[in-house]
């Protein structure tokens, strides 16, 4: 079994109903929930919205490889109203879920980065996963993710719920 590092989010509909749903779909379809932080508020990160991002990080345990993994997952997103992205900035949605570690595999190709290549940008994303994993390091920054909170150029709002 292998551990992999999810973080969803949306902020479209429903978003807390969507982002339970997604969890239960997760369980259903990659493996089961072995722990998952609160829910985070944030602004949305890169674009402009009027409608905040509620983000979780859930930790799984999966017998599919990083890449069935990112099959199945991109599979819940449609199935919970994600459109195909169709231009190259980002934008608002029901539901996103980004895989941010699979144990210690580090993967770059075109359709998959493994760690997720923003995370220690994003304090959205940093802060769930403090919540579950402070002392974990980073494979390929070598640092733990109290460093990377630390570090963290984003000083965006982020708020438990």
């Amino acid at each position: 079994m292998s551990r992999v590092i999810l973080l969803l989010g949306g902020n479209r509909g429903d978003t807390e109903q969507i982002l339970r749903k997604a969890q239960i779909l997760v369980e259903q379809h990659v493996g089961p929930v072995c722990s998952s932080s609160g829910l985070y508020k944030s602004p949305p990160w890169g674009f402009e919205d009027t409608q905040w991002f509620l983000n979780q990080v859930v930790f799984v345990e999966t017998s599919f490889t990083v890449r069935e993994v990112l099959a199945r997952t991109q599979r819940i997103e449609q199935e919970l109203g994600r459109k195909k992205k169709t231009t190259t900035h980002y934008e608002g949605r029901p539901v996103d879920i980004d895989i941010l570690f699979y144990d210690e595999v580090i993967v770059s190709s075109p359709e998959l980065t493994v760690p997720h290549p923003r995370l220690h940008l994003r304090r959205f994303t940093l802060v769930p996963l403090f919540e579950l994993a402070p002392g974990m390091i980073h494979p390929v920054l070598k640092e733990s993710i109290t460093t990377l909170l630390e570090t963290c150029p984003d000083k965006g709002e982020v708020i438990k719920i």
